[in-house]
């Protein structure tokens, strides 16, 4: 069983480790896009990057602000051992 404690360690970390990931996206999405555009492509080659980028940061929210695990309580047990 985690503590309330574990718990809360456990989400701050997802939440720390979300906002670097937004950071590294955007310093990515910059220079990809600097480079496309100092390359004069036509084709817009830095959308593939920002979409795996994106779909890191939808699973890091997802941790974050999702359900997530939450932990077992005491007064959870005892509802339960009631009903057995």
């Amino acid at each position: 069983m985690t503590s309330s404690r574990e718990y809360a360690i456990k989400r701050l970390k997802a939440r720390r480790d979300f906002n670097q990931l937004v950071g590294v996206a955007v310093v990515v999405s910059v220079l990809t896009v600097a480079i496309w555009l100092a390359a004069r492509a036509d084709y817009f080659w830095p959308m593939w990057p920002m979409l795996g980028l994106a779909i890191a940061l939808l699973v890091s929210a997802w941790q974050v602000w999702g359900p997530g695990e939450r932990p077992i309580t005491e007064e959870q047990i005892d509802e339960e051992m009631r009903r057995g």
